[in-house]
């Protein structure tokens, strides 16, 4: 595994005290490096529009990358100039824009849809079947927490979604048996954890943990869908739960 410089942890750690996703994080930081790598391992305080114009054209004419993609690389260049070298870049940038067709989605019929839950495995067929028959998205369904799950109203509710806005969904009776199911694994997993001294509970969002203490090792904020192993939490250096679907649960040590 690559080791970043201290510039690039730099950026990291200003982006966890902002509660960026590392999923942001990881992403930006990738851009920025291979921007610096670019221009010869130039301070990016030394450049500026024409360096940021040469590289997104680089990307798109030599590269042949999408849209989407020269879009991200300049999200996370425009981050960097107007949050880190504090100097924001012009909003007029003159750079070749990508001209890739955009891929046309492909969607499932019915009967399709059928086979494939057929065919799943147990370790998949709950989470599938909340996307498919709840309308959620990926990282949607992976961050539910059990207190999300309200058997009494028969719904989900999602936190921060997409756009960072908050929703209600309608949950699909055929699924209550097996999400009891999963919720008595949770359970189990979290007694296992509570044995470990050095277990620091679940990852708890904005101020939570300080104003609910004792919330993180709790049931009700377990994610629904836990990692086979507990990790250290990159900001607090804490040992955690974290949410995963993959992979079979470790026997905790």
């Amino acid at each position: 595994m690559k080791t970043r410089s201290a510039y690039l942890n730099y950026i990291a750690d200003y982006m966890l005290t902002r509660q960026y996703s590392l999923r942001t994080i990881n992403a930006y930081l990738s851009w920025i490096a291979n921007f610096i790598h670019f221009h010869n391992k130039r301070h990016p305080s030394s450049m500026g529009d024409s360096e940021v114009e040469a590289f997104l054209d680089h990307i798109v004419l030599k590269r042949n990358m999408s849209a989407k993609t020269q879009c991200a690389a300049l999200n996370a260049l425009a981050f960097l100039y107007k949050h880190i070298v504090k100097n924001e870049l012009s909003l007029n940038l003159n750079f070749a824009r990508s001209k890739r067709q955009p891929k046309l989605p492909v969607v499932m019929t019915p009967d399709e849809v059928k086979q494939l839950m057929i065919h799943l495995s147990k370790r998949y067929y709950l989470i599938v079947g909340l996307m498919y028959g709840n309308g959620l998205r990926v990282m949607e369904a992976v961050q539910l927490r059990v207190k999300d799950i309200d058997f009494d109203y028969k719904c989900i509710q999602i936190w921060n979604g997409k756009g960072n806005k908050h929703r209600i969904v309608t949950l699909a009776t055929e699924l209550l048996p097996l999400l009891r199911n999963q919720i008595m694994q949770v359970e189990e997993y979290l007694q296992l954890d509570l044995q470990n001294e050095q277990y620091a509970g679940v990852w708890m969002p904005n101020a939570l943990a300080r104003k609910y203490p004792s919330a993180n090792k709790s049931l009700a904020w377990q994610y629904l869908f836990p990692s086979y192993k507990l990790s250290s939490d990159p900001e607090y250096g804490v040992i955690t739960s974290i949410l995963h679907v993959l992979g079979k649960r470790l026997k905790r040590h």
